[in-house]
């Protein structure tokens, strides 16, 4: 390899793939920090929505409704701490969750192909649901949501891909985060393969971010 290529490979910023659910808190409280951070250390976030039922029942996860008393009770704890961290005004026990979020998932997709700011986007679909009370199975909501991060839905999907196409992507996104190792929302995956499953995990990312900047 060249000095030449060798600068270059050591300038090149590092892309993290970014697999989550739009009906996850997690992912939510995650998702303003995990932007700093991917700003702060000049990283390019590769979102990929997924579906977290068909990854849980291939890597031991359980639904929420199916969990023991003692794991919900404590998700519930943890939530209360981490809205207090994060100094989110989350809603641990949103009126329309779980909803329907495909078309939310669309539009996202939708953006991330046109290179839009579709982890911005992202944040404010989830700021949505779990903020504001409103449900992504509403044409209106994710409008409003797109209006917040600064694009126009009607506009992303005017110029992108079938519904047909978008769900494709959406499976392709799933099988990849099996094939990558992930079984939880949010997770953060380098290219090295390494995973950071939970946004309780981010400042971990961005240890290891550091050690790989130039």
């Amino acid at each position: 390899m060249t000095s030449a290529c060798m600068e270059n490979s050591r300038i090149m910023p590092v892309t993290i793939d970014y697999y989550l659910s739009l009906n996850s808190p997690w992912t939510y409280l995650g998702s303003a920090p995990f932007a700093e951070i991917t700003e702060r250390n000049g990283a390019i976030v590769n979102i990929k929505p997924c579906k977290f039922g068909p990854i849980f029942e291939q890597t031991g996860g359980l639904p929420l409704p199916k969990r023991s008393p003692q794991r919900r009770a404590y998700r519930m704890m943890e939530l209360k701490r981490w809205r207090e961290v994060r100094s989110a005004p989350i809603n641990l026990e949103p009126k329309h969750f779980p909803c329907d979020d495909a078309a939310a998932v669309r539009l996202v997709i939708a953006a991330k192909l046109q290179g839009k700011n579709a982890h911005r986007l992202s944040l404010e679909l989830g700021r949505a649901l779990w903020e504001r009370e409103e449900t992504l199975a509403d044409a209106t909501t994710i409008a409003l949501a797109a209006e917040r991060a600064g694009l126009d839905a009607a506009e992303l999907r005017a110029g992108g891909p079938s519904d047909a196409e978008l769900d494709a992507l959406y499976e392709k996104f799933t099988q990849e985060a099996l094939s990558v190792g992930v079984f939880g929302a949010p997770s953060y995956v380098l290219p090295s393969g390494e995973i950071f499953w939970g946004q309780d995990r981010l400042d971990q990312l961005e240890h290891a971010l550091k050690k790989l900047a130039p």
